[in-house]
């Protein structure tokens, strides 16, 4: 008969030299389990694992492991430093970051002081010992790249009051930013870029951009641009963040890269923002096998120093099976309860541990359960990130194991309601202070005002700090802004290349910025700087050909023979190689964006990203991340190709992009342009380059990037009028009039302006003609290249009028004297031409393709939406008769002509 326990297996395909030798070691386990049960016979084969792993045997390793500490007690390092003062430093900080969001609270703008209190040793030990800052010897100009929880920015602003780098007022002003003088919510580079590095608080983006800055820095390395072999990248995050889908998605790559000089240091306080991470299940042990199952080093800190008593009379396992089956909301129930529960609870549940309990007083149980995490001792921590620093090969995961609240008294201490509570009262700070030991008297509390504490400028405690930091390298967090000179400017032959048009040649504006491209990263200056991004897409955009000559970055170089590799065009990786071809992710291939853009203050090298994507899959898909790069002060040109609601033949609704320049209008830090001709493209770049990386004019804010929208669609380039290059960059100009057109208008004709961006500028022109031809009526045509940038101004202009300055918007100037009305045509949502009307003193319109896309050829599309050749010749039509300018039946007559 069968055993029934004998499922089929794998293994069954594979052959067997010596079965008899096989069914051996099955009996002994099967012995080993009937004499000494199955969690012996369970410890016996992990054990037999783990020698396999050490002897280098190729096995799967276990996606989970015991509820226990990684680094055993007895394996730990001695901390180089002196704990006492390092745990007064840190009751300082603590007592400061409390006190600051107290005294805040009084206004009603908030703050969070229970993530802090959980998480004050993961981050004073690695600012004590652990995180290089910019004047590192290993790492000069870049040390470390810290990227900060965003809720624990109040010890943040503790530590660097006591150090010196921020006084009592700028405390006060937490979250007060409006007079210039305050201190942001969160870690916002833009409102404080001399200490934040990092924008972090949009859960899930600090983890994903940590992966992707802690790549770029290999990235830099392996081109010969920096070596920044030194940096490490510490990214803390919540155990209730890593639900985030941003948070979880690049764990792959960070192993598969074996970005050794990465760690994620996860506070598992159990707690995320309205209750339990996993009240019925436990968090730690689910991220445990997330990260085990994606390639990462686990380290996992969870219990302190007064477990091992228990662990230690565990003869049974009987504690450790009991600490798996635990749910998480129980175990921070057990953080509010009394010994007694907690005996009856836990303990009562097995005659073992039953019998365990008897040997502890109420002290020790209350001790282990509300006081002895592994995140709140020191010398757990400081193993852990030895631990993480010395594992090579592979990324590191730190779980560390926390108390939401901790030291912030019971009304505090693992309440599910602690994120939402802004204060402590005075009795409340008084027991804080009787707990951290700090010599702060009754009589400081003035009329109930919790005071700021510090031990003096001169105190042991901060020259000690300040010392320690001078070790490791100055200050951190710490943003320099590094004293760069400007790139020199690319010859003008490249941006020049589209002047003369291209004749009777198609060329979409898509190939044509292609081409700028390939020229510009040919420049024996400034081209080693470009960094060529793209999401898997590079042949749709027509960038093949710079795989050969740029190659694909990868870290392993091209360890395979490429199947094209008989093809001028070959798919070429290499170790040094300059594109990042990312697959398919947009959110990776922004995260690259933002290191990338950044890298003139976080390792002082200018970059020039330039990432090329569908643009209905950018801004709406990885606004966040865009805001976030905005946050960061990045730089760079995001290019949104296959541009336009119509262009797309056959794609449909969720390829027909009809609103990415609304949402681009949002972010304050994107100048977003749709340009219409080749030779727009290259203006734009070139200022782009000058803006961004030249010289700059006087109080010129560099700290912006570029959003061009370009097109699939292939049309005869015009060449570049004259005089054009300013109106390109501000917005608009007059592109050609009737008579330039040589279209001969009468005297006497009635005359309409047309306003076109992108694409729509050829259905304008067509138009045009018609409007002539068969109408009689003469249209000037416009290219507004920037329908966001011209409203940007007349804003400013509107905001100078109520100061008392004379200024008139530049969509003003441009139009001023322009006969007729203005019709604006775009082959986006109405909304984004309409963005100028308010300023144009003529009477306005527009044609836009509002609703969602379709699927059907370009003419039919357009039709579709109202905004062909022949629809604008209608709308032109019925504006002029409407102003007595043509007869009312021309209106009439044009729709049954065409249609319509």
């Amino acid at each position: 008969m069968t055993d029934p326990r004998i499922q089929p297996s794998e293994l069954d395909q594979l052959p067997d030299r010596d079965p008899e030798e096989t069914a051996e070691w099955q009996a002994s386990l099967d012995a080993v389990t009937k004499a000494a049960g199955p969690h012996r016979a369970a410890y016996l084969m992990r054990r037999t694992l783990e020698r396999a792993e050490g002897a280098g045997l190729a096995l799967p390793k276990l996606l989970e492991t015991d509820y226990v500490n990684t680094i055993p007690t007895s394996a730990e390092p001695a901390i180089d430093g002196d704990e006492a003062m390092e745990a007064r430093i840190t009751a300082w900080n603590r007592w400061n970051a409390a006190a600051m969001v107290t005294r805040g609270s009084k206004y009603g703008v908030g703050g969070h002081i229970a993530t802090f209190a959980s998480a004050a040793w993961l981050y004073e030990t690695g600012f004590n010992h652990f995180f290089h800052g910019k004047e590192s010897q290993s790492s000069p100009g870049s040390g470390d790249q810290l990227y900060i929880q965003g809720h624990a920015s109040p010890g943040i602003y503790a530590r660097a009051f006591l150090d010196g780098r921020l006084n009592e007022t700028q405390l006060d002003n937490f979250r007060q930013e409006a007079g210039g003088d305050g201190l942001p919510s969160y870690p916002h580079p833009r409102r404080l870029p001399w200490l934040w590095e990092f924008p972090t608080v949009s859960m899930g983006l600090g983890p994903l951009s940590a992966i992707y800055q802690a790549r770029f820095n290999r990235y830099l390395t392996n081109r010969g641009i920096k070596d920044v072999s030194s940096s490490h990248v510490w990214a803390f995050l919540g155990d209730g963040e890593m639900d985030e889908p941003e948070s979880t998605a690049a764990l792959a790559l960070a192993a598969r890269e074996e970005l050794d000089n990465l760690t994620f240091v996860i506070n598992c306080n159990l707690q995320r923002l309205d209750g339990p991470v996993r009240a019925n299940f436990k968090i730690v042990q689910e991220l445990e096998a997330q990260f085990r199952g994606a390639g990462w080093n686990v380290v996992k800190s969870l219990w302190g120093n007064a477990w091992d008593e228990l662990f230690a009379l565990d003869t049974t396992g009987a504690l450790v099976r009991r600490l798996r089956e635990v749910p998480d909301a129980q175990v921070q129930t057990y953080q509010t309860r009394d010994a007694a529960y907690i005996r009856q609870d836990f303990f009562g549940s097995d005659p073992a541990l039953v019998e365990m309990a008897k040997l502890l007083s109420d002290d020790k149980i209350l001790e282990c359960f509300h006081l002895s995490r592994g995140g709140h001792e020191p010398r757990k921590v400081y193993a852990a990130y030895k631990a993480a620093l010395s594992h090579k090969g592979a990324p590191t995961v730190i779980l560390a194991q926390t108390v939401k609240g901790f030291t912030l008294g019971e009304g505090f201490a693992s309440k599910n309601a602690n994120h939402q509570m802004k204060k402590l009262t005075t009795d409340e700070f008084k027991n804080m202070r009787d707990l951290l030991e700090l010599p702060i008297s009754d009589s400081q509390f003035v009329d109930g005002v919790v005071p700021y504490g510090h031990p003096g400028a001169d105190s042991p405690e901060v020259r000690y700090l300040q010392e320690r930091r001078a070790a490791l390298g100055g200050p951190a967090p710490a943003r320099r802004t590094h004293a760069l000179a400007p790139l020199p400017a690319p010859a003008d032959k490249a941006f020049a290349a589209f002047d003369k048009g291209s004749g009777s040649q198609s060329v979409a504006t898509t190939m044509a910025l292609v081409r700028l491209v390939k020229d510009l990263v040919r420049d024996k200056e400034t081209g080693k700087r470009w960094v060529p991004i793209v999401p898997d897409e590079a042949r749709t955009f027509g960038m093949e050909s710079l795989f050969p000559s740029l190659g694909i970055y990868s870290p392993k170089g091209q360890t395979y023979e490429p199947v094209d590799r008989d093809q001028l065009m070959y798919y070429k990786e290499a170790k040094n190689g300059q594109i990042l071809n990312e697959g398919i992710t947009e959110a990776g291939s922004m995260a690259d964006f933002i290191a990338a853009s950044s890298s003139y203050a976080t390792h002082g090298e200018a970059m020039i990203p330039f990432y090329i994507f569908y643009s209905m899959f950018g801004w709406q898909r990885t606004a966040d991340q865009m805001w976030q790069l905005g946050d960061q002060l990045g730089r760079g040109f995001l290019i949104g190709a296959t541009a336009g609601r119509t262009t797309l033949t056959g794609e449909g609704l969720q390829h027909a992009d009809g609103h990415s320049p609304v949402i681009a209008a949002t972010n304050p830090a994107a100048l977003s342009y749709d340009p219409a001709f080749a030779y727009e493209i290259g203006a734009i770049v070139k200022e782009g380059l000058r803006r961004m990386y030249g010289e700059g004019a006087p109080g010129e804010d560099k700290d912006v990037f570029y959003y061009l929208t370009v097109y699939n669609e292939p049309m005869p380039q015009p060449a570049k009028p004259a005089g054009v290059d300013e109106g390109i960059v501000k917005g608009l100009y007059r592109f050609n009039t009737a008579e330039t057109a040589g279209l001969s208008p009468a005297a006497n004709a009635a005359r309409i302006q047309l306003l076109g961006s992108g694409t729509a500028i050829h259905w304008v022109l067509a138009a045009q003609k018609m409007l002539a031809e068969e109408w009689g009526v003469a249209a000037d045509v416009w290219s507004a290249t920037s329908w966001t940038e011209l409203r940007r101004d007349a804003l400013e202009a509107d905001a100078a009028l109520l100061r008392g300055e004379e200024r008139v918007p530049y969509v003003r100037q441009a139009l001023q004297g322009a006969e007729g009305p203005v019709l604006a045509v775009s082959d986006y949502m109405r909304q984004v031409p309409d963005q100028i009307a308010q300023w144009v003193e003529q009477d306005y319109s527009s044609l836009g393709a509002d609703g969602f896309g379709l699927s059907d050829t370009r003419d039919a599309a357009r039709r579709h939406f109202g905004v062909d050749a022949e629809s604008i010749v209608v709308a032109a039509l019925a504006r002029l008769a409407s102003r007595g300018e043509v007869p009312a039946a021309a209106v009439k007559e044009a729709r049954a002509k065409y249609g319509l």
